[in-house]
């Protein structure tokens, strides 16, 4: 059984920092693309960015220059690393990823984490 586990949500001022991590526990054979996404009470999910199996990233334009996923494929986690945050930063964030469970590796299933709240306030 694969489970995404998320952490290191909480409250930060504006302009500070914080640091998300999303681990895959269980049989992981591969971990293809992992993204991380926001939600908003009453919003629909939107995609904040991701980052392939050899490290290259995307990033959503209103992330871009203060938020930064990276991730260790030693330790199937992922991280978003959130700089200069806002106060419209503030949402869950979910992670996400692709992952083959089995030898064949080919046969991926998606997999999301629980949701890590993430408060930007003064």
């Amino acid at each position: 059984q694969v489970q995404l586990v998320e952490s290191g949500g909480g409250l930060v001022q504006p302009g500070g920092s914080l640091r998300l991590s999303c681990a895959a526990t269980g049989t992981v054979f591969a971990i293809d693309v992992m993204s991380w996404y926001r939600q908003a009470p009453g919003k629909q999910r939107e995609l904040v960015g991701l980052i392939t199996p050899r490290y290259n990233t995307d990033y959503a334009d209103s992330v871009k220059g203060r938020f930064t996923i990276s991730r260790d494929n030693t330790k199937n986690t992922m991280y978003l690393q959130m700089n200069s945050l806002k106060p419209e930063d503030a949402d869950v964030y979910y992670c996400n990823a692709l992952i083959a469970t089995t030898i064949q590796t080919e046969r991926k299933n998606e997999y999301w984490g629980q949701g890590t709240q993430v408060t930007v306030s003064s």
